[in-house]
Order: C-alpha cells, then structure tokens, then sequence
C-alpha cells in the first residue's frame, strides 16, 4: 500500500496540561434509566483540548491506519529535570481517551479505531504542553 500523507506534527503550549480525565463521567438515574454526562470539569477540559486542536485539524482525515506519537510535556519544577519521565498522576490511558475523542471529533482520522499504533509518554519540561505527531502507516 502506498502512503499517501505526510506526517501531520504539531506543539500545542500549554501552562497547565488539564488532569481530568474521560473516566470522570457521572451518572445520573432519571425515571429509572441511567443518563451520563460530564461534569463541568470535564466539559472546561475537553473543550480547552478541542479549542487547542482546531487549528492543527487537516482539512481530510487520514485515510488509514495510522501511527500516533503523544508527548505530555509538564513544567519542571523544584527537584524535576527537564526530559526526566513524570511517573505521577494523571496517568497517561486516561489522558489519552479524551485527547483521541477530540481529535477524532475534529476529523484528524474517520474512527479511533485507524490507530493501530500508540506511542505515549509524559515528561518533565522547561515548555509546558502537548507535542503530537500523526503519520499514516502501511
């Protein structure tokens, strides 16, 4: 198969990354029937996230299996050095989910379910934010 896209890379600043996670949403029983919905919290972070990716959004979506490269990128502060790993909370499955629900809601891929490979990883920055790199894999 041939690849038909470059790579998509991209660094979205940002002074404090949000540390809600997608897992935080509530429940609520009305009329008997479970009903779910986001907390505030939640709905500030997802749309802080959306806002951030809405600039870097391709006009199409990648059309296939694709590689995603995420690196979380927080402030080192005190005893931290920069480039060291951040083995303390959030941890990085829960972040994950709701950063590819808003990249797939901007249309960076059709589904999540094109990202056949992951890599994640969170550090110790002198430059808060988030680096992505999107590239399509045969």
């Amino acid at each position: 198969m041939k690849l038909t896209r470059k790579p998509l890379e991209f660094f979205i600043p940002m002074k404090k990354i949000p540390t809600v996670t997608h897992q935080e949403k509530q429940v609520a029983v009305i009329k008997g029937k479970p009903h779910f919905y986001e907390p505030p919290e939640l709905q500030a972070a997802r749309s802080l996230i959306t806002d951030s990716l809405g600039r870097f959004a391709p006009k199409e979506p990648f059309p296939g299996k694709v590689r995603l490269l995420v690196k979380y990128c927080y402030l080192a502060t005190g005893k931290h050095k920069k480039g060291e790993y951040k083995r303390t909370k959030p941890d990085l499955d829960n972040n994950m989910k709701l950063l590819q629900d808003c990249m797939t809601q901007l249309g960076f891929w059709k589904d999540d379910m094109y990202i056949v490979s992951l890599i994640a990883e969170k550090f110790w920055a002198d430059l808060p934010g988030i680096y992505i790199k999107i590239e399509e894999v045969s």
